[in-house]
């Protein structure tokens, strides 16, 4: 069985593919490592040659800046050292903006795109964030009000586990995939354990969202592009579906859950995912 490759990749010649699978590239959210999805993508691996990179937005060579070129950069050029041939791009969040951006620079590098829960915000929406950003009023209702002073530090693993399972936004992730939260984001620090992906990193990335994707999904768009998102999703309702829908079309899929519905419900959501590859490859 194929599975997820969490180890850092090192630049070099493109890997030979272990399996004749075809080969999904995931993306993951802000915040959540890659390790975090454990479950989901090992569900997803008995379709696919299952890889990513553990985490975005922490190579210092690759800084996170307005808009995030960099970023779209370091996936353009994980894309290039991994694989000898295009691959489907599979993003939640983040993941998926990045992912369509990449799609619409480097087409041939890409299958089809699936995006989780990462509506396309464009027309005033976009035009009042960009407002925002410019006179710096973004932070009041954006999550960096709340990622900037996130706890990051725990006496240990177990005190980590016990701070998040009394969270509301992880009130319905499994067991099991909460406990990969604690693996895969944290990491030992001053004697106890801290946050790995960086509270200051990840206010960064809220504080710099692109406002230019009317650009970026206008008509022909190179690849084919598949949404599935949460029902509850907040995220969807405050960046508005329409543009979302005439990118994507028919291929929409909508989940019981919220923006994190693929750490919720990983089984129902790889499932939504997989059919949602089978339609796109086809058309």
């Amino acid at each position: 069985m194929t599975y997820l490759n969490t180890l850092p990749h090192t630049r070099g010649p493109a890997c030979p593919l272990l399996s004749n699978l075809p080969v999904v590239h995931f993306a993951h959210g802000n915040s959540f490592p890659s390790g975090t999805y454990r479950r989901f993508l090992e569900l997803l691996s008995k379709s696919y040659d299952v890889h990513a990179l553990e985490m975005h937005a922490h190579n210092p060579a690759y800084p996170v800046t307005d808009g995030w070129p960099a970023l779209v950069q370091e996936l353009i050029e994980e894309l290039l050292s991994r694989y000898q041939q295009p691959v489907i791009l599979v993003g939640h969040s983040l993941g998926g903006i990045l992912s369509l951006m990449v799609a619409r620079q480097r087409p041939e590098l890409v299958r089809c795109v699936v995006l989780l829960d990462a509506p396309v915000s464009v027309g005033w929406r976009a035009g009042v964030f960009r407002l925002a950003k410019a006179f710096k009023l973004d932070r009041r209702w954006s999550p960096a009000r709340f990622s900037e002073r996130r706890r990051n530090q725990w006496p240990d693993a177990e005190a980590a586990y016990q701070h998040f399972s009394t969270k509301q936004v992880f009130a319905n992730w499994p067991k099991e995939v909460l406990r990969d939260y604690v693996e895969h984001g944290t990491v030992a620090h001053s004697g106890g354990v801290a946050l790995r992906f960086r509270r200051e990193i990840e206010t960064a990335v809220y504080l710099t969202l692109p406002h230019h994707l009317g650009q970026v999904v206008k008509s022909p768009f190179p690849v084919p592009v598949g949404f599935v998102g949460g029902i509850d999703s907040i995220e969807c309702r405050q960046a508005g579906m329409m543009a979302t829908r005439r990118l994507v079309g028919s291929r929409i899929k909508l989940l019981p859950g919220d923006h994190l519905f693929p750490l919720q419900t990983p089984q129902v959501a790889a499932k939504a995912t997989d059919e949602m590859i089978q339609s796109l490859l086809k058309s």
